[in-house]
């Protein structure tokens, strides 16, 4: 009996990009993971996070994840490792403004990093507005600071990529968990309210 060739799988390499930035890829559709795992495979620190969703079929529902935010993958790398980053497949292009990428501030990308480890429900939402500047004092995002909103009658803030593509993950938070802060020049990891006259603007996610 003839052994059938087993197929290597090439091993991720080390984070390259360690003296780099995060930037916001933008994909192709329905190409984040793509990008993403290609990412990994090259040694790239990345990041997409996601979302659960309840998708209905004909007479039955199906529970699914999904990208937290559609058409944007996240990757850390310097400016030497950018045509590195354009050649991979399903990549459009990096996010900028006039044609020249943008670096994502730090505390944007730790702030998603712990919300998605933070076990709390989340969701996504597309436009972000300003309200109070409070700082989270409880729970697994105790530190985090931003703008304070309401949402079904309960309050809630937004963690998101706000300078670069307007969006950002709603979650609910009690008001005892919230202090209020005038100080934003801190550095502090940052969380973006909204006002309850843009919330039909958010992405339900189930």
């Amino acid at each position: 009996m003839k052994i059938a060739d087993v197929k290597k799988v090439e091993p991720a390499r080390p984070y390259r990009g360690l003296e780099g930035s995060w930037y916001a890829l933008r994909t192709r559709a329905q190409h984040e993971k793509v990008v993403r795992d290609r990412l990994a495979r090259l040694g790239f620190e990345q990041l997409m996070p996601t979302c659960t969703r309840v998708s209905h079929w004909h007479d039955r529902k199906k529970v699914i994840e999904s990208p937290l935010f559609s058409g944007y993958c996240f990757a850390k790398f310097s400016a030497e490792e950018r045509i590195t980053v354009l050649q991979i497949p399903g990549t459009a292009y990096i996010v900028g403004k006039e044609g020249v990428p943008e670096a994502i501030p730090c505390e944007e990308i730790d702030a998603l990093k712990r919300l998605t480890k933070s076990g709390l429900y989340y969701e996504a939402a597309e436009f972000l507005s300003a309200g109070d500047f409070v700082e989270i004092i409880r729970g697994p995002l105790a530190g985090i600071r931003g703008t304070l909103g309401r949402r079904d009658g309960s309050h809630c803030v937004i963690i998101g990529v706000h300078h670069l593509i307007q969006q950002g993950a709603t979650v609910k938070v009690e008001m005892g968990d919230v202090r209020q802060v005038k100080d934003r020049g801190d550095g502090a990891p940052t969380v973006y309210g909204i006002r309850q006259a843009g919330l039909q603007h958010a992405v339900e996610a189930g």
